[in-house]
């Protein structure tokens, strides 16, 4: 594997000097160039917040799955290590697929899908996934041990463990697909290498997908949250929009008990771009959730640039009494304000107000109490290419992105909140747009692709009261 992680160096030290860099992020994480999706193997390793994600390093296009790898103090500022996993076989001869870490007494190890086809490629009933594990003292270098949990009779599909840890005993959850239902898998372990099966945690009815990726299940709040991305469920409305989804349902397990679901599924993030959460805890106890800020099967513009996909900002997970799960920004997103511009507008009607010529790496506050604005559309703009606003007649929060030459237009939405107020935070990056709604209630998450950055705010047909209104700039 050391000549693999070689030539993926050299590619990427040979490419990342090409890069165009006008949508490149100034603040979340992203290849040194070539691919990525997954977030994998999220954890806090001596001293460090590591990130591994699923990584192609020889081009902007998915290809034979590496580990990318990068580590940080406060989860915003990144720096790049060395290729953690390269598809060596024979365990993972196709690729290195996603998965999880965590620290063993003083080692990381790192579990992973090794995905590989024994015979044509084209064929799933070629195809072999099996967990494998890695393992290193210093968080940098990895020893690979091999399979230690083989594929299951009669499955291809299974994939993506996640690991924690419950007493002494380790615990592991895989998702899988049996025919066209998806499920996860529970397994349990005294030494991370030799596991043993538990049975199906959860499984899909007929309208919950055929595959359930990226399960992840974790304590909030005195419940166990299973969070996992199933793919082929259908659009219902204003819900599932995504060609895939990511989302959660709340219950009560414990070892060596069923899963006992006490909710609804729900979706996690409701823009257009959001995929394979992963959580971990901080040192300090927060539970914190980092997602892929792309989708399947949507254009990825920054492919010609020679990079493509980043990460999410990371989030801190809370779970309300009615069992709703709330993501915020980590506080360490207030760290990167540097100046605070207060936009001189409490009252806009039927105008487009300029407020800010160059918005890039910004944090633009917006409150807003909704009895006293009578407009039918009013927010804020991007130029002609994004527009974040309430439309009064459909009681929606509307995001919304317009790039046809791009292939990228439509809109996501969610229902204005029963409070009297609302108050958006809303972070923009070069390519990135992400919205937090009174204080955790609902977030969007969405890929833009601007060629101009003037920022407006806008009412039509009405009148809007800004009871907040200003921006921060971020390092």
């Amino acid at each position: 594997m050391t000549l693999l992680i070689a030539n993926a160096e050299k590619a990427l030290n040979e490419k990342q000097d090409q890069l165009n860099i006008r949508w490149y992020p100034r603040y979340h994480l992203a290849p040194r160039a070539g691919w990525m999706n997954d977030p994998n193997g999220l954890v806090w390793f001596d001293g460090w917040y590591h990130a591994f994600y699923q990584h192609h390093p020889y081009s902007p296009e998915w290809g034979p799955m590496h580990w990318g790898h990068a580590r940080s103090r406060d989860m915003l500022h990144w720096e790049h290590l060395p290729v953690a996993l390269a598809p060596v076989g024979p365990e993972d001869k196709d690729g290195c697929f996603s998965g999880s870490a965590v620290v063993n007494a003083d080692e990381l190890s790192l579990i992973y899908t090794g995905h590989k086809f024994h015979g044509d490629l084209s064929s799933d009933d070629n195809l072999y996934q099996v967990q494998c594990l890695a393992t290193s003292k210093n968080g940098i270098e990895f020893a690979r041990h091999g399979t230690v949990i083989d594929t299951p009779a009669g499955l291809h599909h299974f994939r993506d463990p996640k690991v924690w840890q419950e007493g002494e005993a380790w615990y592991m959850v895989v998702g899988a697909r049996v025919g066209d239902t998806g499920q996860v898998r529970l397994y349990r372990s005294e030494c991370l290498r030799s596991w043993q099966a538990e049975g199906v945690l959860a499984e899909a009815d007929e309208k919950m997908g055929f595959m359930w990726e990226c399960p992840d299940l974790f304590t909030l709040n005195g419940k166990q949250i299973l969070m996992f991305s199933p793919q082929g469920m259908a659009a219902q409305g204003y819900e599932n929009r995504n060609l895939f989804q990511s989302g959660y349902l709340v219950g009560q397990w414990q070892p060596g008990a069923p899963f006992v679901q006490q909710s609804a599924f729900r979706e996690m993030d409701h823009g257009h771009d959001f995929y394979a959460p992963q959580s971990f805890l901080a040192p300090d106890g927060r539970r914190i959730v980092l997602g892929w800020m792309a989708m399947w099967g949507s254009p990825m513009p920054e492919q010609q640039d020679g990079w493509s996909g980043m990460l999410t900002l990371p989030r801190e997970l809370t779970l309300t009494a009615d069992n709703r799960l709330q993501m915020r920004p980590v506080r360490e997103l207030e760290n990167l304000r540097q100046h605070w511009f207060s936009w001189p507008v409490s009252t806009l009607s039927n105008k487009m107000l300029p407020v800010m010529n160059h918005c890039e790496t910004t944090e633009v506050i917006l409150q807003f109490e909704l009895a006293a604005c009578d407009a039918e559309q009013y927010g804020i703009a991007l130029e002609d290419g994004m527009r974040l606003y309430v439309d009064n007649q459909a009681q929606r929060l509307v995001l919304e992105r317009n790039y046809p030459e791009f292939g990228l237009c439509g809109q996501r939405s969610i229902p204005l909140p029963a409070s009297a107020t609302l108050k958006l935070r809303v972070f923009f990056d070069s390519s990135s747009v992400e919205v937090f709604v009174n204080d955790g209630e609902a977030c969007l998450s969405s890929r833009i692709y601007p060629q101009s950055r003037m920022l407006s705010l806008f009412a039509w047909s009405g009148r809007a009261e800004f009871t907040e209104c200003g921006a921060w700039h971020l390092e």
